[in-house]
Protein backbone atom coordinates (compact mmCIF):
# COMPACT_ATOMS: atom_id res chain seq x y z
CA UNK A 1 0.00 0.00 0.00
CA UNK A 2 1.58 3.15 -1.22
CA UNK A 3 -0.83 6.13 0.12
CA UNK A 4 -0.02 7.57 3.49
CA UNK A 5 -2.28 9.54 4.94
CA UNK A 6 -0.80 12.87 6.47
CA UNK A 7 -0.83 13.14 9.75
CA UNK A 8 1.21 16.43 10.79
CA UNK A 9 0.55 16.49 14.63
CA UNK A 10 0.05 13.62 17.65
CA UNK A 11 -2.33 12.94 20.08
CA UNK A 12 -5.66 14.34 20.28
CA UNK A 13 -4.62 17.40 18.44
CA UNK A 14 -3.22 15.14 15.41
CA UNK A 15 -7.13 13.16 15.96
CA UNK A 16 -8.70 16.73 15.00
CA UNK A 17 -6.58 17.53 12.04
CA UNK A 18 -7.55 13.73 10.79
CA UNK A 19 -11.10 13.93 11.53
CA UNK A 20 -11.49 17.40 10.21
CA UNK A 21 -9.41 16.15 6.58
CA UNK A 22 -10.68 12.67 6.71
CA UNK A 23 -13.10 13.19 3.89
CA UNK A 24 -10.66 14.51 1.34
CA UNK A 25 -7.81 12.05 2.59
CA UNK A 26 -10.31 9.00 2.32
CA UNK A 27 -10.85 10.12 -1.42
CA UNK A 28 -7.33 10.36 -1.82
CA UNK A 29 -6.81 6.65 -0.50
CA UNK A 30 -9.69 5.52 -3.28
CA UNK A 31 -8.01 6.58 -6.09
CA UNK A 32 -5.09 4.48 -5.23
CA UNK A 33 -4.26 2.58 -8.60
CA UNK A 34 -3.90 -0.64 -5.90
CA UNK A 35 -7.21 -0.27 -4.12
CA UNK A 36 -8.57 -0.01 -7.67
CA UNK A 37 -7.14 -3.07 -9.17
CA UNK A 38 -7.99 -5.51 -6.34
CA UNK A 39 -11.57 -3.19 -6.28
CA UNK A 40 -11.70 -4.50 -10.14
CA UNK A 41 -10.62 -8.04 -9.05
CA UNK A 42 -12.72 -8.64 -6.63
CA UNK A 43 -15.99 -7.66 -8.31
CA UNK A 44 -15.06 -9.53 -11.43
CA UNK A 45 -14.51 -12.63 -9.61
CA UNK A 46 -16.32 -13.15 -6.42
CA UNK A 47 -19.44 -13.83 -8.19
CA UNK A 48 -18.07 -17.07 -9.86
CA UNK A 49 -16.69 -18.39 -6.45
CA UNK A 50 -18.90 -21.52 -5.59
CA UNK A 51 -17.42 -22.99 -2.66
CA UNK A 52 -15.04 -22.03 0.59
CA UNK A 53 -12.46 -24.10 -1.20
CA UNK A 54 -12.25 -21.53 -4.48
CA UNK A 55 -12.34 -18.45 -2.30
CA UNK A 56 -9.28 -19.44 -0.19
CA UNK A 57 -7.78 -21.06 -3.14
CA UNK A 58 -6.96 -17.62 -4.73
CA UNK A 59 -4.97 -15.81 -2.21
CA UNK A 60 -5.79 -12.02 -3.87
CA UNK A 61 -9.52 -13.03 -3.29
CA UNK A 62 -8.71 -14.16 -0.18
CA UNK A 63 -6.79 -11.13 1.17
CA UNK A 64 -9.41 -8.57 0.00
CA UNK A 65 -12.45 -10.36 2.12
CA UNK A 66 -10.17 -10.85 4.88
CA UNK A 67 -9.57 -7.44 4.98
CA UNK A 68 -13.09 -6.24 4.86
CA UNK A 69 -13.18 -7.76 7.70
CA UNK A 70 -10.28 -6.82 9.63
CA UNK A 71 -8.70 -10.36 9.55
CA UNK A 72 -5.66 -9.72 7.21
CA UNK A 73 -3.29 -11.40 9.54
CA UNK A 74 -4.71 -14.94 8.78
CA UNK A 75 -3.92 -14.44 5.10
CA UNK A 76 -1.80 -18.23 5.53
CA UNK A 77 -3.94 -19.46 7.94
CA UNK A 78 -6.03 -20.98 4.62
CA UNK A 79 -7.20 -24.29 6.53
CA UNK A 80 -8.82 -22.30 9.48
CA UNK A 81 -10.25 -20.17 6.64
CA UNK A 82 -11.48 -22.80 5.45
CA UNK A 83 -12.99 -24.30 8.64
CA UNK A 84 -14.50 -21.15 9.68
CA UNK A 85 -16.46 -20.52 6.34
CA UNK A 86 -17.39 -24.28 5.61
CA UNK A 87 -18.88 -24.67 8.88
CA UNK A 88 -20.85 -21.96 8.61
CA UNK A 89 -23.15 -19.65 11.50
CA UNK A 90 -26.40 -21.62 12.17
CA UNK A 91 -24.88 -25.09 12.80
CA UNK A 92 -24.71 -25.73 16.93
CA UNK A 93 -20.95 -26.06 17.49
CA UNK A 94 -19.73 -24.48 14.71
CA UNK A 95 -16.39 -22.80 14.33
CA UNK A 96 -17.60 -19.21 14.37
CA UNK A 97 -19.74 -19.60 16.84
CA UNK A 98 -17.19 -20.73 19.64
CA UNK A 99 -14.77 -18.11 18.71
CA UNK A 100 -14.15 -15.03 21.27
CA UNK A 101 -13.17 -13.12 18.46
CA UNK A 102 -16.74 -12.44 16.92
CA UNK A 103 -15.55 -10.31 13.31
CA UNK A 104 -15.22 -14.13 12.08
CA UNK A 105 -18.90 -15.16 12.81
CA UNK A 106 -19.25 -12.05 10.64
CA UNK A 107 -17.29 -13.43 8.20
CA UNK A 108 -19.33 -16.68 7.99
CA UNK A 109 -22.00 -15.45 7.77
CA UNK A 110 -21.82 -12.73 5.07
CA UNK A 111 -20.20 -15.48 3.02
CA UNK A 112 -23.17 -18.30 3.92
CA UNK A 113 -21.28 -21.03 2.72
CA UNK A 114 -21.67 -23.35 5.28
CA UNK A 115 -25.25 -22.12 5.95
CA UNK A 116 -27.24 -21.77 2.68
CA UNK A 117 -27.24 -24.25 -0.73
CA UNK A 118 -26.41 -20.83 -2.63
CA UNK A 119 -23.47 -18.25 -0.98
CA UNK A 120 -24.17 -14.80 -0.11
CA UNK A 121 -21.71 -14.17 -2.24
CA UNK A 122 -23.96 -14.84 -5.54
CA UNK A 123 -25.61 -11.86 -4.47
CA UNK A 124 -25.92 -8.55 -6.90
CA UNK A 125 -25.59 -6.04 -3.93
CA UNK A 126 -22.47 -8.31 -2.27
CA UNK A 127 -19.41 -6.77 -3.97
CA UNK A 128 -20.22 -3.58 -3.46
CA UNK A 129 -20.59 -4.42 0.51
CA UNK A 130 -17.61 -5.89 0.70
CA UNK A 131 -15.90 -3.26 -1.12
CA UNK A 132 -17.44 -0.78 1.15
CA UNK A 133 -16.20 -2.23 4.18
CA UNK A 134 -12.69 -2.90 2.73
CA UNK A 135 -11.79 0.96 1.96
CA UNK A 136 -12.88 1.66 5.51
CA UNK A 137 -10.64 -0.82 7.15
CA UNK A 138 -7.86 -0.29 4.61
CA UNK A 139 -7.71 3.38 5.27
CA UNK A 140 -7.83 2.55 9.02
CA UNK A 141 -4.93 0.63 8.28
CA UNK A 142 -3.21 3.05 6.84
CA UNK A 143 -3.54 5.23 9.33
CA UNK A 144 -2.37 2.77 11.75
CA UNK A 145 0.67 2.28 9.95
CA UNK A 146 1.79 5.76 11.22
CA UNK A 147 -0.54 5.94 14.48
CA UNK A 148 -2.01 2.94 15.85
CA UNK A 149 -3.82 4.82 18.26
CA UNK A 150 -5.41 6.23 15.66
CA UNK A 151 -6.49 2.90 14.17
CA UNK A 152 -7.99 2.16 17.07
CA UNK A 153 -10.27 5.21 17.68
CA UNK A 154 -10.99 4.99 14.19
CA UNK A 155 -11.89 1.30 14.80
CA UNK A 156 -14.19 2.51 17.67
CA UNK A 157 -16.20 4.78 16.47
CA UNK A 158 -17.07 1.99 13.79
CA UNK A 159 -18.16 -0.91 15.79
CA UNK A 160 -18.96 0.93 19.24
CA UNK A 161 -21.74 2.48 18.02
CA UNK A 162 -23.32 -0.34 16.50
CA UNK A 163 -22.93 -2.68 19.12
CA UNK A 164 -24.47 -0.41 21.44
CA UNK A 165 -27.49 -0.23 19.26
CA UNK A 166 -27.67 -4.51 19.30
CA UNK A 167 -30.53 -6.25 20.90
CA UNK A 168 -28.64 -8.13 23.17
CA UNK A 169 -28.27 -7.61 27.07
CA UNK A 170 -25.68 -5.69 28.40
CA UNK A 171 -23.83 -7.88 30.01
CA UNK A 172 -23.39 -9.49 26.34
CA UNK A 173 -22.35 -6.19 24.85
CA UNK A 174 -19.34 -6.21 27.75
CA UNK A 175 -18.15 -9.61 27.02
CA UNK A 176 -18.39 -8.42 23.21
CA UNK A 177 -16.18 -5.71 24.25
CA UNK A 178 -14.11 -7.65 26.35
CA UNK A 179 -13.42 -10.47 23.33
CA UNK A 180 -12.18 -7.74 20.97
CA UNK A 181 -9.01 -6.96 21.38
CA UNK A 182 -9.25 -3.56 19.51
CA UNK A 183 -12.32 -2.58 21.25
CA UNK A 184 -10.98 -3.98 24.81
CA UNK A 185 -7.70 -1.68 24.72
CA UNK A 186 -9.76 1.50 23.80
CA UNK A 187 -12.26 1.03 26.69
CA UNK A 188 -9.93 -0.23 29.29
CA UNK A 189 -7.51 2.57 28.77
CA UNK A 190 -10.35 5.03 28.85
CA UNK A 191 -11.23 3.69 31.86
CA UNK A 192 -7.43 3.77 33.24
CA UNK A 193 -7.43 0.25 33.79
CA UNK A 194 -3.77 -1.14 33.15
CA UNK A 195 -2.91 -4.21 30.86
CA UNK A 196 -2.56 -6.82 33.88
CA UNK A 197 -6.26 -6.15 34.34
CA UNK A 198 -7.24 -8.97 31.78
CA UNK A 199 -5.70 -11.46 34.05
CA UNK A 200 -8.95 -11.10 36.86
CA UNK A 201 -11.71 -13.49 36.48
CA UNK A 202 -14.45 -12.42 33.76
CA UNK A 203 -17.43 -11.81 36.35
CA UNK A 204 -14.70 -9.40 38.34
CA UNK A 205 -13.57 -7.97 34.89
CA UNK A 206 -17.44 -7.14 34.35
CA UNK A 207 -17.86 -5.55 37.45
CA UNK A 208 -15.03 -3.09 37.25
CA UNK A 209 -16.21 -2.70 33.35
CA UNK A 210 -19.49 -1.36 34.63
CA UNK A 211 -18.37 0.69 37.91
CA UNK A 212 -15.84 2.87 35.79
CA UNK A 213 -18.09 3.36 32.89
CA UNK A 214 -20.61 4.67 35.22
CA UNK A 215 -17.57 6.66 36.99
CA UNK A 216 -16.45 8.03 33.81
CA UNK A 217 -19.33 7.83 31.43
CA UNK A 218 -22.76 8.18 33.72
CA UNK A 219 -24.08 5.04 33.28
CA UNK A 220 -23.01 1.38 33.42
CA UNK A 221 -24.41 0.46 29.91
CA UNK A 222 -22.36 -0.30 26.43
CA UNK A 223 -25.51 1.19 24.98
CA UNK A 224 -24.74 4.83 25.78
CA UNK A 225 -21.58 4.35 23.30
CA UNK A 226 -24.93 5.37 20.77
CA UNK A 227 -24.54 8.59 21.89
CA UNK A 228 -22.33 10.97 19.75
CA UNK A 229 -21.28 12.69 22.85
CA UNK A 230 -20.67 10.09 24.48
CA UNK A 231 -18.51 8.22 22.42
CA UNK A 232 -16.39 11.30 21.30
CA UNK A 233 -16.08 11.84 25.06
CA UNK A 234 -14.92 8.01 25.04
CA UNK A 235 -12.31 8.66 22.00
CA UNK A 236 -11.10 12.23 23.73
CA UNK A 237 -10.49 10.21 26.85
CA UNK A 238 -9.03 7.23 25.59
CA UNK A 239 -6.37 9.23 23.32
CA UNK A 240 -5.54 11.19 26.24
CA UNK A 241 -4.44 8.63 28.29
CA UNK A 242 -2.49 6.61 25.82
CA UNK A 243 -0.80 9.85 25.46
CA UNK A 244 0.16 10.13 29.04
CA UNK A 245 0.95 6.39 29.49
CA UNK A 246 3.31 6.50 26.09
CA UNK A 247 5.15 9.95 27.72
CA UNK A 248 5.30 8.03 30.88
CA UNK A 249 6.82 4.86 29.29
CA UNK A 250 9.11 7.20 27.40
CA UNK A 251 10.68 9.31 30.34
CA UNK A 252 11.11 5.96 32.83
CA UNK A 253 14.32 5.48 34.73
CA UNK A 254 15.18 2.43 31.99
CA UNK A 255 14.22 4.57 29.16
CA UNK A 256 16.19 7.51 29.65
CA UNK A 257 19.20 4.74 30.88
CA UNK A 258 19.27 4.02 27.49
CA UNK A 259 19.12 7.24 25.35
CA UNK A 260 22.34 7.94 27.28
CA UNK A 261 23.67 4.44 25.66
CA UNK A 262 22.67 5.69 22.52
CA UNK A 263 24.03 9.10 22.54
Amino acid sequence: MTFQPTLPLSGYAGWTVLKRTMPNQQAAFQSNTAIKRDEAYFREKIGKIDTAEQLVADRRLLRVALAAFGLDNDINNKFFIRKVLEDGTLKEGALANRLADKQYLKFSAAFGFGDFTVPRNKLSDFADKTLAQYRTRQFEVAVGQQNDDYRLALNAERELPALAQRTISDDAKWFTIMGNPPLRQVVQTALGLPSSFASLDLDRQLDVFKTRAKATFGSPSPSQFAAPATMDKLVKTFLLRSEIVATASAQSPASMALQLLRT
